[in-house]
């Protein structure tokens, strides 16, 4: 960390952020000297899924940050805004959101349950309308501030290949939907000073997802670590909210575009698996 870092001081509000790509995040920017408010369900430990959200606090501030807990359902109102408050109440605001929650059922249409329809539909794209919506009064007012405002949304760009239109129609629809809100409020508040981007990893990350699937081993040794995620969104809020505006990011490519050349370290090994979405170049 550096006293000059752009996201020293700041404020993050993270959903879903007790493990995986979200408390990676959190992690980058803590990192940086960013207080951050960690917004998941987990409180205590699962036997699935490594990490509460006191683990990721304390994950956070290991690496320097300031963070706080805060337990609930990113799908209910009153939960996001308490989140929201905890931002105002222990760090004076919000400078940045990160909608990182999100729900995942491939099954084809016949055998996919209306429940893990809602389920999708509920955390991806709610809960990425509650958080936005409830953070903008707080958000207006940092963007008015020389660091600015960012929403970053975990969502991919748009690609309408019948391939991936087709593999899983319910679950594209719900990533879509939360990038067709990014852009919409890119346009929306084009004249506010918030910065709405998306990000996408180019390969599967190392995440409790793909450790749960069939096949994991090989799928783990061809995912690299969340940090890229990481180091691709600490790239995107340190860059000024209009440079960013309205932008689908994929993980890589912000990075080669920084000057990163060897993506070893981040783990996957000689062919990592493309993810969902992003086809072959």
């Amino acid at each position: 960390m550096t006293a000059q870092s752009p996201l020293s001081g700041r404020t993050l509000v993270v959903s879903g952020g007790s493990r995986g790509i979200g408390l990676a995040i959190a992690v980058g920017a803590a990192e940086q000297g960013a207080n951050v408010v960690l917004l998941a369900k987990t409180a205590e430990p699962h036997p699935k899924l490594p990490g509460t959200v006191h683990t990721a606090v304390a994950d956070v501030e290991a690496a320097g940050g300031k963070a706080v807990p805060v337990v609930g359902d990113v799908r209910k109102e009153e939960d996001v805004q308490r989140a929201v408050d905890a931002a105002v109440e222990h760090f004076g605001g919000v400078d940045i959101v990160v909608n990182n929650a999100s729900a995942i059922a491939t099954e084809p249409t016949e055998a996919l349950s209306t429940k893990k329809f809602d389920l999708m539909m509920d955390i991806n794209v709610r809960g990425t309308f509650l958080l936005t919506r409830a953070a903008l009064p707080h958000l207006r007012k940092a963007a008015a501030t020389p660091a600015g405002a960012h929403v970053i949304t975990l969502a991919p760009p748009l690609n309408l290949n019948p391939r991936w239109l087709g593999a899983h129609p319910s679950y594209t629809l719900s990533k879509y939907g939360m990038t067709l809100l990014s852009l919409g409020w890119a346009a929306e508040y084009a004249d506010s000073g918030i910065g709405f981007a998306c990000l996408w990893p180019q390969t599967y990350i190392a995440t409790a997802a793909v450790a749960n699937a069939p096949g994991f081993k090989d799928a783990l040794d061809r995912s690299r670590d969340p940090r890229i995620m990481a180091d691709a969104a600490v790239q995107i809020l340190s860059r000024p909210a209009a440079e960013v505006n309205g932008q689908c990011f994929i993980d890589a490519e912000v990075l080669a575009a920084a000057g990163e050349t060897d993506f070893s370290r981040y783990g996957g090994g000689e062919n990592p698996i493309l993810d969902i979405f992003v086809d072959e170049s």
